[in-house]
């Protein structure tokens, strides 16, 4: 299935939808906010900019890199014939709510949202149950879970088990962010690769009526995790890419960007999907107990430098690789990463660049909605904006 990396409710006035020049764009198609530029600085002028933005891809722009491994989304709706679309009930964990509307509004009323109560016993266990459980009979069901702490994984799962033996017609969990793809090895003798124990409980999914459940995760941490996932389940590994390529083709420097890596695994990863663009590769070396970031290779003086990778933690790397670049002459530093995990609330240590450019610290720091907790934390606060996943998520309901 799998051939290289592809690609609280909030009110919708909030969100805006960027499209590039070309691009069919029906994604929210009588949303008032669907005019790109032009909504942008309407919302600017009006002092209620969201640092939110719903991007709309395509995989048919004549602008598209000649690379072949330079990838859109997995999925392009609008290459899908109209006789194979279906429509999907999509059920969600509640810390996901406001990526579940947005999936709705970029699904051309092909999805809609279901309900499920979540309650809790008075010992604290779950107490569940899944509204109109009689309508979703042979239907296409879905999903919406957010894995991001340990304590709310087993009501999901009961949730994820269930679902399908419900006699629906298909099933799909979305789970945007894999939580342990970072303990992946076993480096000495009792070591524990809990993704490999995540990845089995996923792979413990029923069979639904119509076979196999698919899974949909963005930018797992480890490419050969995909082998972890057993036969009983289809996974579907997209990425948040496409959406930081579209982003960057909109700024104003957008002919002045170049592409960093924080060491030699994220450019391993993620340097052929940026083929057409200059790049520079930061290490990590030991001095003492200590690990000091150098550059590698490239030049980033006077240019806007992106750094990008698949997640952030405590970002002391991304830190420390910003004030690298910086040292070096880049005019601007950004960053992107798909998953913002930022554990104990670190995302407070990136600053925004002021007067000084670069050396002050981000001028952007870009994430995906994939981890509800930072969205919620990070919304309107500089350098970060969010790219929503809603648009590859509706695309991905498609198969």
């Amino acid at each position: 299935m799998f051939f290289g990396p592809v690609a609280s409710t909030a009110a919708p006035s909030r969100s805006l939808l960027l499209g590039r020049r070309g691009f069919h764009s029906s994604c929210l198609p009588l949303h008032p906010l669907c005019r790109p530029q032009r909504a942008l600085a309407e919302h600017r002028s009006s002092g209620i900019m969201s640092n939110h933005l719903l991007l709309r891809l395509g995989a048919t722009a004549s602008s598209a890199p000649s690379d072949y491994r330079i990838q859109a989304p997995n999925v392009d709706v609008q290459e899908v014939p109209d006789y194979l679309k279906r429509d999907c009930l999509l059920f969600y964990y509640p810390d996901c709510e406001q990526l579940a509307r947005r999936i709705v509004e970029c699904s051309e009323g092909r999805v809609e949202l279901a309900e499920i109560n979540w309650k809790r016993f008075a010992d604290g266990f779950p107490n569940l149950f899944v509204k109109d459980a009689i309508r979703i009979r042979n239907r296409h069901v879905a999903f919406l879970a957010s894995f991001h702490s340990p304590g709310v994984i087993f009501e999901q799962i009961s949730i994820i088990y269930q679902l399908p033996r419900l006699f629906v017609g298909s099933f799909t969990l979305v789970l945007p962010y894999f939580p342990t793809g970072t303990a992946e090895r076993v480096e000495a003798e009792g070591d524990v690769a809990t993704a490999f124990t995540l990845a089995r409980i996923i792979s413990n999914i029923p069979l639904a009526r119509g076979g196999p459940a698919s899974v949909v995760i963005f930018d797992i941490h480890a490419l050969q995790e995909r082998f972890y996932f057993g036969d009983q389940v289809l996974p579907l590994f997209e990425s948040g890419i496409p959406l930081l390529r579209e982003r960057l083709s909109q700024l104003p420097d957008a002919d002045n960007i170049t592409i960093a890596y924080p060491d030699e695994g994220a450019w391993k990863r993620f340097h052929y999907q940026f083929g057409d663009y200059p790049e520079v590769i930061c290490t990590k070396v030991r001095d003492g107990d200590k690990r000091i970031v150098r550059l590698k290779e490239g030049t980033p003086r006077g240019r806007h430098v992106v750094i990008v990778d698949d997640l952030v933690q405590s970002g002391g790397t991304l830190i420390e690789c910003q004030r690298l670049l910086a040292t070096q002459g880049a005019a601007h530093v950004s960053a992107y990463v798909t998953h913002g995990v930022f554990p104990n609330e670190s995302w407070r240590r990136f600053e925004g660049e002021h007067e000084n450019g670069a050396a002050d610290g981000f001028k952007y720091f870009w994430i995906t909605d994939s981890c509800p907790a930072t969205v919620a934390a990070v919304t309107d606060r500089p350098p970060f904006e969010v790219l929503s996943l809603a648009q590859p998520i509706a695309a991905a309901l498609q198969i």
